[in-house]
């Protein structure tokens, strides 16, 4: 399946590329295989119509989408399928695990397109577009992140690639260009901003979209700079001029000032956000979706993927989603053949139509260590049950146990705003000036956290501003990927392998990667940040009376965990993390109140009611 094609097998092999393992080869009839050429392949450029003038400069917005298709099937007139990656990178931050930007040649004809999704499909006879958002590289406008222009931007595409918009040979005048080869549908992929596109374009219901895969994607902004009500302390406007610095040299500031003005500092979810919360428009979406995300993820927090799944399962949406330790990690760089496997088979089944199986398979796979995966038949996993865990107070001021039965009295604590996570998980068994943590007793049978877990917490400030952070511990010995290190779990190598075909401007052999793994005492499992002063709602913040009581219930971070048996589950509270969120103008001294604070846990196995601890 996988070959050395394009390049002289020998001369690439001497340069340190190896060969990747061969794949189960799927049944004669139900895979698609490389019968193009793909370095006689057709490359150009269509610049669509959007509609709209985004820069002000008094000519509609045109944005441009880069095409690699093979020549033979438009030729026996022959309609073929699109996977379209649109993003704001191609010229500025790069793509891929090596940083990858497209490249051209002296007339401005596409050669150079990164990742190997060309590589590999276009032998196979797909189309691979990739379209630079509105207002980045070549196309006109100016980028909202995440908003209507950007969503826009893509799925006008997906539009003329169906006949419904218009597209140029050129970025300004030109002459009208169709797509008379495609067959009109298309699968969205990407990871980062370009999976959260595919999200965004999906919730509009857009006809002709067949599948996205969204990989470390977000699927809400306000999730992104936000966590109920807290801020994690950067904005829009600040990505916005990132991905304009090479574009055509268009004024945005406009735009970048309305980003900076809706993002208000006090973490209010506002009309910026609600524009660009695709999980408010779930309901929409059509298309089936693959999902993968790390669980360990610290840039698109898994929140992310938890709430966007939990929307598309109410709607009945067919899905599938890989979970892995890493943090914002592309699966081709942590578990590449198995992951181009299974794409192939994805594309293959919902945009050629093929009956290979792949959506009667387990929904889905979960890595529990450094690179040993099980499959489930279901996410969160079949049997997991939401089971109200809560503290309870011991010997130690604020140390005590945590179990199903209710709590008493109270625990203080002082927010630092220069403490974090692992300054409060250190010490598990000693009173900290600056959190409360409550533990199991060491499990006699494993206990597997799966989905997303909640907190409400009843604590009463000092002082008339106050956060609230919390997390869940998985308190033993492992072998974790180093999510935390400078490869967020996988190390780079120097030997290659390759992924289809391969042209002088475009190679399809990419640097072997491996996991990058780290021994640990204790692992933490979900996290979550809260702005007090939201008790309320998200979209207004009150001013807190010191020495009045609130009580505040907040998300934590969506994940697929196994507590094994002899661990303890802990949940630890404190306020600012210094880690992630901003401190507030008055760090208070905040009491929890142990009867009314609990956490909800989707668990498959039980935790006693009670611990002793001695």
């Amino acid at each position: 399946m996988r070959v050395l094609t394009g390049l002289c097998a020998a001369a690439v092999l001497a340069a340190g590329v190896v060969a990747p393992a061969a794949a189960t080869a799927a049944p004669a009839g139900t895979a698609t295989e490389p019968r193009y050429d793909y370095a006689g392949a057709i490359r150009e450029t269509v610049w669509v119509d959007l509609g709209r003038d985004g820069d002000g400069d008094g000519v509609p917005d045109r944005v441009a989408a880069d095409i690699v298709r093979p020549k033979e099937p438009a030729e026996a007139g022959k309609k073929i399928p699109v996977i379209m990656d649109a993003s704001p990178y191609y010229s500025s931050v790069g793509r891929g695990n090596e940083t990858q930007f497209k490249t051209y040649d002296a007339q401005g004809r596409p050669v150079g397109f990164p990742l190997f999704y060309d590589n590999y499909f276009v032998p196979r006879g797909y189309a691979v577009v990739l379209v630079d958002l509105a207002g980045t590289n070549r196309s006109t406008g100016c980028v909202d992140v995440g908003g209507n222009s950007d969503v826009q931007s893509a799925k006008k595409v997906v539009d003329w690639l169906n006949g419904r918009a218009t597209g140029y040979t050129a970025k300004t005048g030109g002459t009208t260009m169709s797509a008379n080869w495609s067959d009109g549908g298309v699968g969205m992929i990407g990871k980062s901003y370009d999976g959260t596109i595919a999200n965004g374009v999906a919730s509009t219901g857009v006809e002709g979209l067949k599948t996205i895969v969204p990989i470390s994607a977000i699927s809400s902004w306000y999730d992104y700079y936000r966590s109920d009500g807290a801020s994690f302390g950067f904005n829009p406007d600040g990505l916005a001029q990132t991905v304009e610095r090479r574009n055509g040299g268009q004024d945005c500031s406009a735009q970048n000032r309305k980003l900076a003005e809706g993002a208000t500092e006090n973490g209010d979810y506002g009309p910026l956000w609600a524009e660009r919360d695709y999980v408010a428009n779930a309901k929409n979406v059509r298309a089936s979706v693959f999902i993968s995300h790390g669980v360990n993820d610290l840039n698109v927090m898994p929140i992310n993927y938890g709430q966007w799944w939990d929307a598309l399962a109410a709607k009945g949406v067919q899905r599938k989603i890989w979970l892995a330790q890493t943090g914002h990690v592309d699966p081709f760089d942590y578990r590449r053949a198995e992951w181009v496997d299974t794409l192939h088979r994805w594309f293959d089944h919902y945009l050629m139509g093929m009956d290979n199986g792949i959506d009667k398979e387990p929904m889905a796979t979960v890595e529990r260590q450094p690179d040993q995966w099980v499959d489930e038949a279901a996410y969160p996993a079949p049997g997991a049950k939401a089971t109200v865990l809560r503290p309870q107070p011991g010997r130690t001021p604020g140390v005590g146990t945590l179990g199903t039965s209710g709590g008493r009295g109270t625990a203080s604590f002082t927010d630092d705003p220069n403490a974090g996570e692992n300054a409060w998980a250190a010490n598990p068994s000693a009173t900290s000036a600056n959190r409360v943590l409550y533990s199991t007793g060491a499990l006699a049978s494993p206990v597997q956290v799966s989905g997303t877990s909640s907190i409400t917490v009843t604590a009463t400030p000092s002082t008339s501003t106050a956060r609230l952070s919390a997390m869940l511990v998985d308190y033993g010995p492992a072998t974790i990927r180093n999510f935390s290190g400078s490869g967020e779990g996988i190390v780079t190598g120097t030997d290659r392998t390759c992924w289809g075909s391969s042209t002088d401007g475009d190679s399809a052999c990419y640097k072997v990667t491996s996991a990058d793994t780290k021994n640990v005492d204790y692992t933490i499992i979900s996290r979550g940040w809260a702005d007090l002063a939201n008790y309320q709602s998200l979209s207004r913040e009150a001013r807190l009376t010191p020495g009045k009581a609130y009580t505040m219930t907040f998300r934590l971070a969506s994940t697929d965990h196994i507590v094994p048996a002899g661990h303890r589950l802990a949940l630890v509270i404190g306020g600012t993390d210094a880690d992630f969120i901003t401190g507030p103008a008055n760090p208070p001294k905040l009491t929890i109140d142990l009867a009314k604070t609990s956490a909800q846990v989707p668990l498959v196995g039980a935790v006693p009611a009670r611990f002793d601890l001695r």
